[in-house]
């Protein structure tokens, strides 16, 4: 029931025209719906904590905000499975899932790079208002904004019952765009760990992160095709070499998961790119 894993059901004009007291929830589903908002909510609630807060395992605030992002994209994506296998879909349900997905992967991942560029109170304060504040507030704004346009172009583009789920997607989906964030705010964290904060490294990277912000927000509201990953490659049955490449990829989450997943969030954002370009170059060769 959402962008990544979209499970809804078109009704007749009548049919949606119902009281409120009319409409039903689909409960499991919309549970693990809510559960995905939840998680939006407290990757920006551990966000907004002081980086030098003692949490467990010494990972900061930052990490574990990163990781509920992905913890909400599992959410995510079990709730259009649940909704499919047991046949429960709501009108509200569908709304429900959109305003989850805007606050786990709009709101939180916007804010999370806010606080990793330590953004104090530009336009407004007399004393923390640099020009690199203002800029990445706005890259901030620009990103929230851009998932909600990207949020209600999937939701107005869906005007007909899709026999074979998605498997292309126009435009880079906001889960993708969010892992991505996500990703590299976790391996940044990850380096800070062995490095000093002052190392040119780590000042470079968070300043990075908001080109990378801007870049997502363009992707995402953009016309390139993006495969639709789990509806593609991961349901029903695979070729041999299919699994076994999964079956790599996993190994490597194990093994090196904050490099691994950056790694594998960047290759599918630049996907949709490369593949364009390559079109292009061999329509121009083949038209030379």
């Amino acid at each position: 029931m959402s962008e990544h894993s979209p499970q809804r059901e078109l009704k007749p004009d009548g049919e949606r025209r119902l009281s409120a007291g009319q409409r039903t929830v689909a409960i499991l589903p919309s549970t693990l719906t809510l559960c995905n908002l939840l998680c939006g909510f407290f990757a920006v609630f551990l966000a907004s904590r002081p980086l030098e807060t003692p949490l467990p395992w010494g990972w900061t605030p930052l990490t574990f905000a990163a990781v509920f992002l992905f913890v909400g994209m599992v959410f995510d994506g079990l709730d259009g499975s649940v909704a499919r296998l047991t046949r429960q879909t709501s009108e509200l349900g569908e709304q429900l899932d959109s305003m989850a997905d805007m606050v786990t992967f709009g709101v939180a991942p916007a804010f999370i790079v806010v606080q990793l560029m330590g953004v104090q109170t530009p336009f407004l304060s007399l004393q923390g208002d640099a020009y690199l504040d203002r800029v990445s507030l706005a890259a901030a704004g620009i990103y929230v904004a851009c998932v909600a346009l990207r949020l209600a172009r999937f939701n107005a583009e869906l005007d007909e019952p899709d026999e074979v789920d998605h498997l292309i997607f126009n435009g880079l989906p906001s889960p993708g765009a969010a892992g991505t964030v996500g990703s590299l705010v976790l391996l940044h964290q990850h380096f800070l760990s062995q490095l000093d904060s002052h190392h040119w490294l780590i000042q470079l990277t968070s300043v990075a992160m908001v080109g990378i912000m801007l870049l997502m927000a363009g992707a995402m509201v953009g016309r390139l095709q993006y495969v639709h990953v789990a509806n593609r490659y991961v349901r029903g049955r695979a070729k041999f070499g299919v699994f076994a490449m999964i079956l790599m990829v996993v190994m490597l989450l194990l093994s090196a998961p904050q490099i691994s997943m950056a790694v594998g969030f960047v290759t599918y954002t630049l996907s949709a790119p490369a593949m364009y370009l390559l079109k292009r170059g061999w329509r121009f060769r083949t038209r030379s």
